[in-house]
């Protein structure tokens, strides 16, 4: 974020009168979640006589200043997720406020100014963290086909403010690569430094140039591995596997293109596995099932996956420094993401794309829905 107290800073008695005042609800026990630059909290409601048949757990999400500015986005990033429950994906469900809405704006005065925050409030989805697991090549596929199954839908996905979807100077959408030097300041003068600004003088060279060229869809823009949710699941040989069972976190959604999702879903898996170069030919192959990139997408995928641990890694130190006591989750990526890339780095396009597309070659080609 651009200032320093865009954050939400809710005590948890404050966010407990927020789920009884807005949603008619009362809070049994609330825990606070991490999150990046919202405030989000764990809330277990009280059974009364009128909530005895509906959910008991839920997400408050206070979404930040700057994001709440734009009621627009908020409402269509919620509208998708109701969307995207209605064709069978595993998104929350919204709870609406006592006057039937699906967004809440709260202000608050502290004396020196008014502060104003989106409220929503979600059903808590159940699940464990790919995070928390060692990722097979089965579930980086599934993963892989989840990405496109979900751009694909969203083909279908109308509202009046679709546009505001346009997010044009948002730090996080993979074409505006080249916005990350202004925030260059928060790295060191070292190699990590240097690797970072090479790769943003191909982004302009070789990426910016194609665009035009790719095609354009919405995006969920961060299927990380904090943001999928998964369950055990057996499959008809018997084999113990895993199935997603829950999609989180939409606020990163914006228009960009079908080759951006799955090198931003690359990258993500990448930060925790053992044999890192390995992970994107299987979620290439899950992705290709359901939407096969063109030539030219391909060729861009190797940049595009350096470009998005360039975005994680410099908004990273880019955040520490405005929030260190934040720090522990803000550098979760840079734990393995510098090691990753100049790994990537080291080993040339060539090298990793004949990895990759190999791999995705082995599963076989056939569009399947």
């Amino acid at each position: 974020m651009s200032s320093e107290d865009t954050k939400p800073a809710f005590s948890e008695i404050q966010a407990s009168a927020l789920v009884e005042s807005i949603f008619g609800l009362k809070t049994s026990e609330l825990q606070p979640l991490p999150s990046y630059d919202d405030q989000n909290f764990h809330v277990h409601i009280s059974r009364t006589k009128d909530t005895t048949d509906g959910p008991t757990e839920y997400v408050l999400k206070i979404s930040n200043t700057e994001s709440s500015k734009n009621p627009e986005l908020v409402e269509v990033q919620t509208h998708i997720i109701l969307f995207l429950r209605e064709a069978g994906f595993p998104t929350a469900s919204i709870c609406r406020t006592k006057g039937d809405n699906i967004t809440s704006l709260v202000s608050i005065d502290n004396g020196s100014e008014i502060k104003s925050y989106l409220v929503r409030l979600m059903t808590y989805l159940p699940g464990r963290r790919v995070a928390e697991i060692s990722v097979c090549p089965q579930l980086l596929y599934e993963i892989g086909r989840l990405a496109a199954r979900m751009d694909k839908a969203l083909e279908k996905f109308h509202h009046p403010n679709l546009s505001s979807l346009h997010r044009e100077n948002f730090i996080w959408n993979l074409k505006n690569v080249p916005l990350l030097e202004k925030y260059l300041y928060a790295l060191d003068q070292d190699q990590n430094r240097e690797i970072i600004e090479q790769i943003i003088q191909q982004f302009r060279d070789e990426v910016m140039t194609k665009l035009d060229h790719f095609r354009e869809c919405i995006n969920h823009g961060d299927l990380n591995d904090h943001n999928i949710l998964i369950e055990p699941s057996s499959s008809a040989s018997g084999d113990a596997g895993y199935q997603v069972s829950g999609i989180l976190d939409f606020d990163d959604m914006s228009y960009g293109y079908y080759v951006f999702e799955v090198a931003i879903t690359i990258m993500y898996m990448m930060i925790e596995s053992e044999t890192p170069i390995q992970v994107g030919g299987h979620v290439l192959a899950g992705f290709e099932s359901v939407i096969p990139l063109t030539a030219v997408e391909k060729s861009a995928l190797f940049l595009l996956v350096c470009s998005r641990f360039c975005q994680s890694l410099v908004m990273a130190a880019h955040s520490c420094q405005l929030h260190p006591e934040n720090k522990e989750y803000l550098m979760i990526t840079a734990k393995t993401g510098w090691r990753h890339l100049q790994q990537m780095f080291d080993m040339g396009q060539k090298a990793v794309e004949e990895i990759w597309f190999e791999t995705a070659k082995s599963y076989g080609s056939g569009v399947s829905m």
